[in-house]
């Protein structure tokens, strides 16, 4: 099938290159000539594991293309999918106006021929439709034809439905999600544009691309788009309202001598329960998480409903980022004149994202109270980002990093913090104190090499 991809983020991206790998023609469009150019010799602008060999494959195959004009874009595309950012304002609601721009803009560049056009991005409940008004205006003001409540399309000329497809993509999985999903979610009220979009999915659907081909079929979801929508924000709500649950469960294991990670275990055990998310931290971050769960409140509020709930849920999360700081505090008493290293910049391994990263909420604040930050992170030291650390020293590697620091946060888990000459690099602290916030070193390994071993709620 031909495919328009809106907007190259992680979302974006990801999905225009699956897409293509899958078999499908596929353009994507990006407003950011640099970035298009980067993409258009080959090079992604992201990191991504995996992301950067199937763009190539597919560029070599001719199935995918990319460029800065929306309008070929649209001519092109059978499926258009907006995929462009949609970041929190300060009062917690989704900023749309990306969205509105894209939305307008394929309007103004429909000229027959039926088109399904998909919400990709995460975007607040109700979109569907206001989308559809959008791109409806866009097609009256090329058509220079007045819009009222009773214009139909055909007055319009214009042919096209609007779907929801929510996506749930883990960075530094995108790919690995992409191929094997959980379930796919189609919203919308026509039977034509979700069949397109059943179609699209179908080798996806018979897991074609997965990794493990001998599973049942990826569930398929269809519903009306308001519940597609808040599908996508309750998923992401409730992943975050567990991740804060095992934290205060592991504040509470700290004053009552339990140990967090034992205890996590035992109850996910519980199938009512599941395993996942159970890895009590320093809290979570990224795009996705902050975003989405502040809008929910939002639209709750919009409604005249207070979300405890998940108001408690960010504010667990937003204490929990400290915890790393008290407990240098207990630790080494006066911070101020130490000097703090940082393994782990991102909000999660496997990614170049710094977006709302916990590791930043602990610069601040050990800055703050007069503390010297280092930080060693390996997608960081590569690509030389600097973006929000002026306050750091970023180090090259491991032992650069310990070389004269009063203690050691692990704030990523990155596979390979887990086997780093830890006796070099105790030999080179001035204190060797580790604070592992994420419970992902192994203490014996770290006491056995000289170090202080102190994690979350154990």
């Amino acid at each position: 099938m031909r495919v328009c991809v809106i907007g190259t983020g992680y979302v974006g991206l990801v999905t225009g290159v699956c897409l293509s790998h899958l078999g499908h023609d596929v353009i994507c469009v990006d407003n950011n000539e640099e970035k298009v150019k980067l993409m258009q010799s080959g090079q992604t602008p992201i990191f991504e594991p995996g992301l950067s060999e199937l763009m190539h494959s597919s560029m070599e195959s001719s199935r995918l293309h990319f460029t800065t004009d929306l309008g070929k874009g649209v001519s092109h595309g059978e499926i258009l999918f907006i995929a462009v950012g949609t970041p929190p304002l300060p009062t917690g609601e989704s900023d749309t106006r990306y969205v509105e721009a894209v939305a307008k803009g394929i309007g103004e560049h429909l000229n027959g021929g039926y088109k399904v056009i998909v919400n990709k991005s995460t975007v607040p409940i109700g979109s569907g439709d206001w989308v559809r008004m959008i791109v409806l205006d866009g097609v009256a003001e090329r058509q220079q034809v007045k819009v009222t409540a009773s214009s139909s399309r055909e007055e319009i000329s214009a042919a096209f439905d609007v779907v929801s497809n929510p996506e749930f993509l883990r960075e530094g999985s995108a790919v690995y999600d992409t191929f094997n999903p959980d379930r796919i979610v189609l919203g919308g009220n026509s039977d034509r544009a979700i069949a397109m979009m059943t179609e699209l999915y179908e080798p996806l659907i018979q897991r074609q691309a997965a990794e493990d081909k001998s599973l049942p079929p990826v569930p398929l979801v269809v519903t009306d788009l308001s519940s597609a929508e808040m599908i996508k924000y309750a998923a992401n709500a409730f992943l975050a309202t567990k991740i804060s649950f095992i934290n205060e469960v592991a504040n509470i294991c700290d004053r009552v001598g339990a140990d967090v990670t034992q205890v996590a275990r035992g109850i996910g055990l519980d199938s009512r329960i599941g395993n996942k998310f159970l890895q009590a931290g320093i809290g979570w971050g990224g795009s996705c998480f902050p975003k989405d769960v502040s809008a929910l409140v939002h639209t709750a509020d919009d409604y005249n409903y207070e979300a405890q709930l998940l108001k408690s849920t960010i504010e667990v999360n937003r204490r929990q980022r400290l915890s790393a700081v008290e407990k240098l505090q207990q630790e080494l008493k006066i911070l101020k004149g130490k000097t703090v290293g940082l393994l782990g910049l991102t909000f999660k391994p496997n990614t170049d994202d710094m977006r709302d990263a916990p590791a930043l909420d602990i610069i601040a604040q050990l800055s703050r109270l007069g503390a010297k930050v280092k930080a060693y992170d390996p997608i960081v030291a590569q690509s030389g980002m600097r973006h929000g650390l002026s306050d750091v020293i970023v180090e090259t590697d491991p032992e650069r990093l310990a070389d004269g620091c009063d203690a050691l946060v692990l704030v990523t888990d990155w596979k390979e913090f887990a086997d780093l000459d830890f006796a070099k690099m105790a030999s080179l602290m001035n204190n060797p104190v580790a604070i592992d916030g994420r419970n992902f070193l192994n203490r014996d390994k770290l006491e056995s090499a000289g170090f202080r071993y102190i994690g979350i709620g154990r």
